[in-house]
Parts: structure tokens; C-alpha cells; sequence
């Protein structure tokens, strides 16, 4: 199908809003991180979702469309997103914004090596020697990080290489069940799995009780207590369940408006979103190394779309 410029901007639009929208979720997560657990927020970000997202599901047929065939797969999907979102917001609470989305742009590497064993897609020796580049680029950023020794550093700064993994197996097993499922059932299925998995948090450390005083600042948003939310905190909680359903429906349209090869390369766009809000919000700057690194992944992620797109076109 033949996509027109007009819409192949829109779509482009669609991407840049949407990185905007993730980078106020980052930015909003790490503001309220100080004060309230992962569970909490997560819970109520949620179940906003699920409402806004019913909506949707209405408009696309009803509750019907959640029938599915492959209940195990769709609960593995669940499962890897709720992960992936729990080690990344760790780590940006832990570490300075830009620095944690530099690192999780790995997930694009992340994709194209799980598409061979998942899709059965060929990744050819181009497209392996780019994702070793990549991956190159994150050694050079954890590197002079790691070195230090910094007491419970090491391990925050694998939290986001952990969430991008997390990440991009859900990414493909979307693209493995966007075949037969709807876009707004796949989303209130993630928001569900988020709601249940949070109160089953609660339900063990709800109380705060396996929180030591010597825990960082990532353990501490892991294990800190359920806490009634203050009055001034009602805005920004509420805004995080209304930008994760506004997220999902422009990250969709992008990818239907347009190739994957036009508008995956503004994903980059949230490294910049990501540096602002650090500098101007929390005063963070990201050491030279964080800057090398994070072009040493970029490059090598839209090589990787480039070639996928000349790859399908040739077939």
C-alpha cells in the first residue's frame, strides 16, 4: 500500500506526541517516586487506564474481542510488560532521566534478535554486526559507571538493559498476536495484568515492612509502604492512567500511517524530551560518556530499521 506524504506526517506527528506524552509519564514517575511506592502508582495509573481504555474496546466491538485462543501467551505478554515497566521506572527514580532512557534504547536491538527466534524472521549479517555496535555503546556507557564501584550502583544501572529485554519480548509477541487481536484488547490486557500484579505487591510488602534504611533509592520505590496520596498529588497521579491510554493509541496510529523505517527513528526524540525534563526539573546533566554511548545506539537502532525496510521492500 502506497503511503501518501500527508499521511506519512501524520504519522511522524503521532510519534513525536507520543514521545512527549512518555517522556511527562518519565518525568511525573520521578517526581512522585520519592514519595510513593512503584505498586501504588502503577495501580492507579491502571485502573485509569482500563476505564479510558473500555471505551475504546466498546467502540471496537465489546468485551468480546478479550476471547482468545492463546491465554498463555497473552499472560506472558502481561507479564513481560509489567517487568519491564517496574525495572525501568526503578531506574529512573535511581538515575538521572536521560541517562536510564540512553540505556533503554537497546530495545530495538532487543527486537531484532528476538524476531528470528519468535517470528522466524532472517536477520542478516549487517543487521548482527549493528546490533553489536549497539550493544558496544552500552558497555561504553555502563563502563566508567560500573568502574566506580559505587555501592549498590552497579546493579541500578543493568535495570534498564533488563526493562528494554523485558520490553522488546513483548514487542514481539504484540506483533505475533496483533494478527487476531485487537489494538484496545491487547491494551486493557496489560492494564489488567499491571492492576492484578500491583495488589499482589501490596498484598506481601504493602506495609513497608521488608524496607531496611540501608536500601537505595530503587528498593526504596520497590518496598516503600501504601500511602494515601496528597491532595496537590491528585493531578499528576491522575494524568499518568490518562497519558499511558493516550500513549497507546498514538504509538499504534504512528506504526498504521506510516513505515515503521519513517517513524521508529523519532523514538530518539525521547532522549532529547528526557534531557530537558532532567535539567530543567531535577538539574541533572549526563556525563560525556552517556552522550557517546546513547549515539553509538542510535545509530546502530536506525541502521537496523533502515535495512528492515529495504529488506521487506526488495522481498
Amino acid at each position: 500500500m502506497r503511503i501518501s506524504p500527508s499521511t506519512a506526517r501524520l504519522g511522524i506527528l503521532c510519534m513525536l506526541s507520543g514521545m512527549f506524552l512518555i517522556s511527562v509519564n518519565d518525568m511525573l514517575i520521578k517526581q512522585l517516586g520519592g514519595e510513593y511506592p512503584l505498586h501504588e502508582l502503577v495501580f492507579i495509573r491502571s485502573g485509569i487506564g482500563i476505564a479510558v481504555t473500555a471505551v475504546m474496546l466498546q467502540l471496537e466491538g465489546g468485551i468480546r474481542l478479550l476471547r482468545t485462543g492463546r491465554p498463555a501467551l497473552h499472560l506472558l505478554r502481561a507479564l513481560l510488560i509489567v517487568l519491564a515497566n517496574s525495572a525501568m521506572y526503578s531506574a529512573i527514580v535511581a538515575l538521572p532521566l536521560a541517562t536510564a532512557t540512553a540505556i533503554y534504547f537497546v530495545a530495538p536491538l532487543f527486537v531484532t534478535l528476538l524476531s528470528i527466534p519468535v517470528l522466524g524472521e532472517k536477520v542478516g549479517p549487517r543487521r548482527f554486526a549493528a546490533i553489536g555496535v549497539g550493544f558496544a555503546g552500552v558497555l561504553l556507557m555502563l563502563g566508567p559507571q560500573l568502574a566506580k564501584g559505587e555501592a549498590g550502583f552497579g546493579w541500578v544501572m543493568i535495570l534498564p538493559v533488563i526493562g528494554a529485554a523485558c520490553y522488546a519480548s513483548m514487542s514481539v509477541l504484540t506483533r505475533k498476536l496483533g494478527a487476531t487481536s485487537r489494538a484496545s484488547a491487547l491494551a486493557i490486557q496489560l492494564h489488567i495484568g499491571f492492576v492484578l500484579v500491583s495488589i499482589v505487591i501490596w498484598w506481601i510488602a504493602g506495609d513497608g515492612g521488608y524496607l531496611r534504611p540501608d536500601h537505595g533509592p530503587a528498593m526504596q520505590f520497590l518496598l516503600r509502604p501504601w500511602v494515601w496520596p496528597d491532595t496537590a498529588d491528585y493531578l499528576p497521579i491522575f494524568g499518568l492512567g490518562v497519558i499511558s491510554a493516550i500513549v497507546g493509541y498514538l504509538m499504534t496510529q504512528a506504526y498504521r500511517l506510516s513505515r515503521a523505517s519513517v517513524v521508529a527513528p523519532f523514538e530518539y526524540m525521547l532522549l532529547i524530551y528526557a534531557l530537558f525534563w532532567g535539567w530543567t526539573i531535577f538539574g541533572e546533566w549526563p556525563d560525556a560518556t552517556v552522550f557517546a554511548g546513547a549515539a553509538v545506539i542510535i545509530a546502530a537502532g536506525i541502521y537496523i530499521f533502515l535495512r528492515e525496510d529495504r529488506v521487506k521492500r526488495d522481498a
